[in-house]
């Protein structure tokens, strides 16, 4: 089942995975290499939360399409793992496709437009932001912000990291709801209270582990075992279904096999994603 054969329903989309740096290989190609990127169809309408290098590999399949592509895409934050995939997007460079493209200001002052920018100017790159010849208008988020798209989904805002600026996300549309947190502010303390109110009765917590997938204690810093922090997000929350994202780069394939097997065998609705991966909410089922 690819992610345009749906023409409705709550559809989920994993194109990228990994966290901070791209990591391919022999040793990641069951869980994938590419950096977070994920998609979600509600219906016709298209959803993209954050774009790194699993993007580019969306945009390909998307240029399959024979009419315009349309999407909202939102960003968490703007660490290099969540843009490096936006200036080899292909769709951007075509005429007649629109994005509105949506992001927190960052500790400096810098709009989601800029810093999208910045990175697209010479040196780090060829191709300026300004030859991407689709349709694209930039909106500044703040926590609390709720988006109601036409089809009377809701996505609704909080902050989840006040050192990134990074911001968390909850669709709500035909009554099932996916929650979108990769980057929250949880420590050995315990979960993140916004995290916990976010998350709350979800279907679907999509959840950055990728340095909270440890088994073992991490004795040097005393902390919390990680598999039992996840464990204890998932309990409080209550939600339906956890997947751990943005994998640590240094963690490949058999070690994360590792991980979601300890993980699962303690808490059910745990699991781990992996590029390729779809969900239907509807259905709670893995393709």
């Amino acid at each position: 089942m690819s992610s345009s054969d749906s023409s409705q329903g709550f559809t989920v989309q994993f194109w990228g995975v990994r966290g901070s740096v791209p990591t391919p290989g022999a040793d990641t190609v069951r869980y994938g290499g590419n950096t977070a990127c994920v998609e979600v169809l509600l219906g016709q309408d298209r959803i993209i939360f954050d774009g790194g290098t699993g993007l580019r590999v969306l945009g390909k399949h998307l240029l399959q399409q024979d009419h315009p592509v349309t999407a909202q895409i939102l960003f968490t934050h703007t660490h290099w793992d969540r843009i490096q995939g936006f200036p080899f997007f292909g769709p951007a460079f075509i005429p007649g496709n629109q994005f509105d493209i949506y992001g927190a200001t960052a500790a400096n002052g810098a709009s989601i437009k800029q810093r999208l920018t910045d990175q697209m100017l010479r040196p780090n790159f060829f191709t300026p932001l300004q030859k991407m010849s689709a349709t694209m208008s930039f909106h500044t988020m703040i926590a609390g912000n709720i988006i109601t798209l036409e089809n009377g989904a809701t996505i609704e805002t909080v902050t989840l990291n006040s050192r990134t600026s990074a911001l968390g996300f909850r669709i709500t549309y035909q009554g099932k709801s996916l929650v979108y947190a990769t980057d929250s502010n949880t420590t050995a303390a315990g979960p993140d209270p916004n995290l916990l109110y976010l998350s709350q009765g979800a279907d679907l917590l999509i959840y950055g582990g990728a340095y909270s997938e440890t088994v073992d204690l991490d004795v040097e810093r005393d902390a919390a075992m990680p598999c039992d922090q996840n464990i204890e997000i998932a309990e409080k929350t209550q939600v339906k279904e956890m997947v751990l994202f943005h994998h640590n780069p240094l963690h490949d394939d058999d070690y994360l096999d590792h991980v979601e097997m300890e993980i699962h065998n303690r808490c059910p609705q745990l699991r781990l994603a992996r590029e390729g991966m779809i969900m239907q909410l509807a259905a709670h089922r893995l393709h």
